[in-house]
């Protein structure tokens, strides 16, 4: 094992590793915001809300990220009318991905909750606003957050998918890195290493505050 080509290139690898980080961290945001909004319309909005982000949900769960990233970053400029970059295209691809994934999770966990408890909250005088957010989700958030950390997990390794269309992130350049000293086996086994150490706290903290709060969730 020859780690020389990591040591000559750590500048090189560090720059891409915080680009991984970066839209990892926007995707999950944006993915989250998504998936919030189209989980609470689809659950208390109507029949025909329903079927309409029903649609943009299957859609999405349908087609296989790197389609949806090649087409966001080839297509959609064409569509729309307005040139963008890789590293714009990536986060628009991988947050609307994970957004649907995201909205069916934020689905169950409001339909986890009793009825019962919007039922009585309109009855004190809340409006149905209110007694979504104040009664009904934070009690589905807190059951959701499992299933929440494990897509956050997701979009980090689907950040890697984001080297089909050039972006500068940990997979694409250490492919560069790779085909420029051939020293697969190293740059590849530290390219899986960061990787965990990425996710592993990810998983575990999401773990042991699920662990703390659990009780909060409960109804």
């Amino acid at each position: 094992m020859d780690v020389a080509p990591l040591l000559l290139r750590w500048q090189f690898l560090s720059a891409a590793l915080w680009v991984t980080v970066y839209i990892s961290l926007l995707s999950m945001a944006f993915g989250f915001v998504i998936g919030v909004i189209v989980g609470v319309l689809r659950t208390y909005g109507g029949r025909v809300v329903d079927a309409v982000l029903g649609f943009y949900v299957d859609t999405m769960r349908s087609v296989p990220l790197l389609v949806v990233l090649v087409w966001t970053f080839f297509a959609l400029p064409l569509v729309i009318g307005v040139s963008m970059g890789a590293v714009t295209s990536g986060i628009i691809g991988l947050s609307v991905h994970l957004g649907a994934y995201v909205a069916e999770t934020v689905r169950a966990g409001l339909t986890s909750v009793r009825r019962n408890q919007l039922q009585a909250a309109l009855a004190l005088g809340m409006s149905r606003l209110q007694a979504i957010r104040k009664i009904i989700l934070p009690q589905a958030l807190v059951r959701m957050l499992p299933a929440l950390g494990s897509l956050g997990t997701f979009a980090i390794k689907d950040s890697a998918i984001a080297s089909v269309i050039a972006v500068p992130e940990l997979m694409r350049q250490s492919q560069i890195v790779v085909g420029q000293t051939y020293r697969i086996a190293e740059i590849y086994t530290a390219l899986l290493i960061v990787y965990v150490l990425l996710n592993y706290p990810v998983a575990r903290g999401v773990d042991r505050l699920y662990r703390r709060i659990a009780h909060l969730g409960s109804s």
